[in-house]
Order: C-alpha cells, then structure tokens, then sequence
C-alpha cells in the first residue's frame, strides 16, 4: 500500500496536543499500514471528557472487521499515545491470526 492511499483524519478537541503528537500519531499509523493491503484508512479523536479526564479514541479502518482502541487519561498526550499504541498491538495481532490461519480449531 503506499502511504498516499492511506486515509486519515483527526479530531483534536483538545488544545493540550499539538502538532508534533499528531505527526507521531501519524508516521505511527503510516508506517503500520506500509506494505499491507489490509489497512483502507483511520480515524483520530481526542476530547476532554470530564476536568482532569481526556479520552482518545483511534478506529483503523481494516479488513474484514475494523479495530478500535480508547484510552482514558488525565492528560490528553499519554491518552493519544496509549491509544496508537493499543492500535499497534491489535492490528498485529490480528495480522497473526490471519497468517496463521490453519492453528485455528
């Protein structure tokens, strides 16, 4: 896949990240999608919820079923970076479970 087919969008409600987060959170979210046809897409999200909470929330739009991650946090930053990172780990796994696909009972 090259990183131009690659559709993202972002919803930052919170001042608190800025644009060097939203560029990690985007080469993070590239990079995991180079070289696969899986991934079609993603969407960011981060809000402030309640005072002292803020929640991010990173839905990867992927083949055959989407992945969600959210995070709740009280800052805006380790939320967001908790999320992409949860992201990571779901889209690599299931990535797994479907190479490995004659394990399954």
């Amino acid at each position: 896949m090259d990183a131009r087919d690659f559709e993202l969008d972002f919803h930052l409600d919170t001042p608190e990240v800025d644009d060097g987060l939203r560029l990690e959170a985007e080469d993070r979210l590239r990079r995991l999608a180079t070289g696969h046809q899986d991934m079609i897409g993603a969407s960011v999200a981060t809000e402030h919820v309640a005072p002292y909470e803020y929640r991010a929330r990173v839905v990867v739009y992927m083949r055959p079923e989407n992945v969600t991650a959210e995070e709740r946090n009280d800052s805006a930053e380790t939320a967001l970076r908790s999320a992409v990172h949860s992201i990571e780990r779901q889209v690599r796994s299931q990535r797994e479970r479907r190479r490995e696909f004659w394990r399954r009972s």
